[in-house]
């Protein structure tokens, strides 16, 4: 009796292990997938402004222009919240 008690034991300490095993390996490639997709973005972004210079100057100039058009928004933001 004593060595099927163990046996179940084993068994069941085995199970989880291979439980754990299999979630530590599917969040391990998620994380791989979302590394892999980050690194792909980076290069195609080298690669698109690379061969286009002029897209590093447009985004550049979207980044100012957003910037003044948040600093406008946050000044009339108290005006509107008045009215």
């Amino acid at each position: 009796m004593a060595e099927s008690e163990f046996q179940e034991g084993n068994y069941d300490d085995r199970r989880k292990m291979d439980e754990n095993l299999k979630k530590d390996m599917e969040e391990l490639l998620e994380k791989m997938e979302e590394l892999t997709v980050r690194a792909t973005w980076i290069v195609y972004d080298c690669i698109a402004m690379r061969t286009n210079p002029d897209l590093t100057n447009a985004m550049q100039h979207l980044e100012v222009t957003f910037l003044r058009c948040k600093e406008e928004m946050e000044k009339k933001r108290p005006e509107v919240l008045m009215e």
